[in-house]
Protein backbone atom coordinates (compact mmCIF):
# COMPACT_ATOMS: atom_id res chain seq x y z
CA UNK A 1 0.00 0.00 0.00
CA UNK A 2 2.15 2.94 -0.94
CA UNK A 3 -0.45 5.33 -1.19
CA UNK A 4 -0.91 5.07 2.25
CA UNK A 5 3.07 6.37 3.18
CA UNK A 6 2.30 9.56 0.84
CA UNK A 7 -0.80 10.56 2.63
CA UNK A 8 0.89 10.07 6.06
CA UNK A 9 2.73 13.27 6.04
CA UNK A 10 -0.47 15.45 5.46
CA UNK A 11 -2.43 13.74 7.61
CA UNK A 12 0.34 14.20 9.91
CA UNK A 13 0.15 18.04 9.21
CA UNK A 14 -3.30 18.36 9.59
CA UNK A 15 -3.03 16.52 13.01
CA UNK A 16 -0.81 19.26 13.85
CA UNK A 17 -3.16 22.04 12.87
CA UNK A 18 -6.51 20.54 14.27
CA UNK A 19 -5.21 19.53 17.59
CA UNK A 20 -3.83 21.83 19.83
CA UNK A 21 -2.97 19.56 22.93
CA UNK A 22 0.60 18.25 22.78
CA UNK A 23 -0.17 14.60 24.66
CA UNK A 24 -3.54 14.08 22.36
CA UNK A 25 -1.52 14.77 19.08
CA UNK A 26 1.44 12.74 19.80
CA UNK A 27 -0.95 9.97 20.25
CA UNK A 28 -3.02 10.75 17.47
CA UNK A 29 0.56 10.24 15.29
CA UNK A 30 1.14 7.36 16.86
CA UNK A 31 -1.84 5.80 16.29
CA UNK A 32 -1.40 6.77 12.48
CA UNK A 33 2.44 5.05 12.07
CA UNK A 34 0.86 1.88 14.03
CA UNK A 35 -2.31 1.97 11.16
CA UNK A 36 0.86 2.48 8.37
CA UNK A 37 2.61 -0.39 9.98
CA UNK A 38 -0.05 -2.61 10.03
CA UNK A 39 -1.19 -2.28 6.44
CA UNK A 40 2.10 -2.76 5.07
CA UNK A 41 2.73 -5.49 7.38
CA UNK A 42 -0.83 -6.93 6.01
CA UNK A 43 0.18 -6.44 2.18
CA UNK A 44 3.32 -8.12 2.65
CA UNK A 45 1.26 -11.39 4.33
CA UNK A 46 -0.39 -11.18 1.48
CA UNK A 47 2.48 -11.50 -1.05
CA UNK A 48 4.15 -13.91 1.21
CA UNK A 49 1.30 -16.29 0.63
CA UNK A 50 0.85 -15.74 -3.30
CA UNK A 51 4.49 -16.54 -3.57
CA UNK A 52 4.49 -19.78 -1.55
CA UNK A 53 1.51 -21.10 -2.84
CA UNK A 54 3.03 -21.09 -6.31
CA UNK A 55 6.16 -22.82 -4.61
CA UNK A 56 3.94 -25.51 -3.52
CA UNK A 57 2.10 -25.91 -6.17
CA UNK A 58 1.38 -28.90 -8.20
CA UNK A 59 1.35 -27.62 -11.16
CA UNK A 60 4.37 -27.91 -13.30
CA UNK A 61 4.45 -25.03 -15.44
CA UNK A 62 3.41 -23.08 -12.01
CA UNK A 63 6.00 -24.38 -9.56
CA UNK A 64 8.77 -24.70 -12.00
CA UNK A 65 8.41 -21.60 -14.57
CA UNK A 66 10.99 -19.56 -12.41
CA UNK A 67 13.90 -22.13 -11.75
CA UNK A 68 13.61 -23.64 -15.50
CA UNK A 69 14.50 -19.94 -16.82
CA UNK A 70 17.16 -19.24 -14.68
CA UNK A 71 18.50 -22.38 -15.66
CA UNK A 72 18.18 -21.72 -19.62
CA UNK A 73 20.35 -18.38 -18.33
CA UNK A 74 22.82 -20.15 -16.00
CA UNK A 75 23.54 -22.57 -19.08
CA UNK A 76 24.01 -20.00 -21.45
CA UNK A 77 26.85 -18.42 -19.28
CA UNK A 78 28.40 -21.50 -18.39
CA UNK A 79 28.32 -22.64 -22.10
CA UNK A 80 30.80 -19.82 -22.63
CA UNK A 81 33.86 -21.82 -20.28
CA UNK A 82 33.78 -24.52 -22.95
CA UNK A 83 34.40 -22.36 -26.16
CA UNK A 84 36.97 -20.35 -24.14
CA UNK A 85 39.11 -23.09 -23.99
CA UNK A 86 37.42 -24.42 -27.53
CA UNK A 87 39.43 -20.79 -28.37
CA UNK A 88 42.49 -21.35 -27.10
CA UNK A 89 43.10 -24.89 -29.74
CA UNK A 90 41.14 -23.79 -32.57
CA UNK A 91 40.59 -20.27 -32.52
CA UNK A 92 38.55 -19.99 -36.23
CA UNK A 93 36.28 -22.53 -34.83
CA UNK A 94 35.79 -21.03 -31.82
CA UNK A 95 34.81 -17.34 -33.94
CA UNK A 96 33.10 -19.55 -36.21
CA UNK A 97 30.48 -20.70 -33.15
CA UNK A 98 30.06 -17.48 -32.10
CA UNK A 99 29.38 -15.98 -35.15
CA UNK A 100 26.62 -18.87 -35.40
CA UNK A 101 25.05 -18.40 -32.62
CA UNK A 102 24.92 -14.73 -32.87
CA UNK A 103 23.59 -15.05 -36.68
CA UNK A 104 20.83 -17.65 -34.81
CA UNK A 105 20.12 -14.87 -31.91
CA UNK A 106 19.59 -11.73 -34.20
CA UNK A 107 17.49 -14.07 -36.74
CA UNK A 108 14.73 -14.48 -34.23
CA UNK A 109 12.09 -11.44 -34.59
CA UNK A 110 12.47 -8.81 -32.57
CA UNK A 111 8.65 -9.17 -31.90
CA UNK A 112 9.35 -12.33 -30.05
CA UNK A 113 12.05 -10.69 -27.59
CA UNK A 114 9.74 -7.73 -26.81
CA UNK A 115 6.32 -10.28 -25.83
CA UNK A 116 9.30 -12.38 -23.79
CA UNK A 117 10.15 -8.95 -21.99
CA UNK A 118 6.17 -7.79 -21.68
CA UNK A 119 5.35 -11.64 -20.41
CA UNK A 120 7.92 -11.81 -17.91
CA UNK A 121 7.82 -8.12 -16.59
CA UNK A 122 4.22 -8.37 -16.77
CA UNK A 123 4.46 -11.72 -14.51
CA UNK A 124 6.78 -9.95 -11.79
CA UNK A 125 4.87 -6.52 -11.80
CA UNK A 126 1.37 -8.64 -11.29
CA UNK A 127 3.28 -10.90 -7.98
CA UNK A 128 4.24 -7.32 -6.70
CA UNK A 129 0.15 -5.55 -6.98
CA UNK A 130 -1.30 -8.88 -5.59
Amino acid sequence: MPFIGALIGPITNLIDKIIPDPKARDGAKLELVKLQGGQQMEALRTQLSAILAEAQSAGPWTSRARPSFLYVMYAIILWAIPICRFSAVRPEAATNIASGMNAYLNGLPERLYALFGTGYLGYTAARQWR
